[in-house]
């Protein structure tokens, strides 16, 4: 099958994806704390009314409950996966910037509604830009500033038209410096570009001075062919055939050297069964996990 260009590519569609991680991150406060995988006493805030009215109704168990076997029965995994991925994400960030002198600037790419960067103490005195489609950007604006009344200074909300515009244009006229040691979030976007503008996003990564950090989610090559459908069927046919939503993934075998040839250096690759394991199991949940996503953690040469 003919790979699209990027220009044809629907980014409203997939922009309309952003809210559901937000929503799944809120209900998960509805769970006691020992059970919780994740704390977030913000997400919540920031949603439109009618889905901060659906999370409350979540606070009776019957209906978390339900909430997230039917999530869990769309995607297996879905649930702890993302979760954990936003776990795993907090830690490595965590550990990067609290370390002295460590980094000058921290770049979300495809942000969506993700709250993390307003929740750290830590990045208080060092400047983050928050990168996504104008219509995300906007939304997100105006539920901060219900959250929490202004927007931290130290953070750039960044609107930008990933098919027409450049990345490192962009930044730059909201006062990003690509010479500045910086720690790139970029969590469930790659699926969703093409080939071409992956390497395009890359090619902005390139110039990233050395000790630069990156996390950053992929979908497996396999699944996306539609060569191993990771018991996903359903999910194949939907989000890669009839919506056509996804269009990349990476072999993981691969992934080091892709990495090599933008400069960047493999540190890990790691399942979702293994995050499942470090941040699920100490919870005492059976959740399932996802097989068709993993999560990499890379550093600039």
């Amino acid at each position: 099958m003919k790979e699209p260009t990027q220009t044809e590519i629907d980014t409203n569609a997939a922009a309309k994806t952003g809210l559901a991680p937000a929503f799944m991150v809120a209900m998960e406060q509805n769970f006691p704390d020992d059970l919780r995988i994740i704390q977030d006493d913000l997400t919540e805030r920031m949603l439109p009314f009618y889905l901060r009215l659906f999370v409350g109704l979540t606070r009776i168990t019957a209906i978390r409950d339900w909430v997230v076997r039917t999530m869990d029965k769309q995607v297996r995994g879905i649930w702890s996966g993302l979760l954990c991925r936003k776990c795993y994400i907090r830690d490595k960030l965590t550990l990067s910037i609290t370390k002295p002198n460590s980094f000058g600037a921290v770049v979300n790419l495809g942000a969506g509604y993700d709250a993390l960067l307003y929740r750290l103490t830590a990045l208080e005195n060092i400047p983050a830009w928050e990168v996504d489609q104008s219509t995300i950007i906007k939304s997100k604006r105006k539920g901060l500033s219900r959250a929490l009344g202004q927007l931290p200074k130290h953070i750039s909300l960044v609107p930008i038209n990933f098919v027409t515009q450049e990345l490192s244009a962009v930044l730059s006229e909201y006062g990003y410096r690509v010479s500045s040691k910086t720690f790139f979030i970029w969590e469930a976007v790659s699926q969703y570009l093409t080939e071409e503008a992956i390497r395009k996003t890359f090619d902005f990564l390139s110039h990233s001075p050395p000790g630069s950090r990156m996390v950053f989610t992929y979908v497996l090559k396999d699944f996306i062919d539609g060569k191993n459908m990771h018991g996903e069927v359903n999910w194949f046919k939907k989000i890669v055939e009839k919506e056509k939503l996804w269009h990349f993934g990476f072999n993981p075998n691969e992934v080091a050297d892709f990495l090599d040839e933008y400069g960047w250096r493999f540190i890990e690759d790691v399942s979702y069964e293994e995050l499942c394991e470090r941040y699920v199991v100490p919870t005492g949940r059976n959740l399932p996990f996802m097989t068709m996503e993993r999560v990499v953690y890379a550093e600039k040469v």
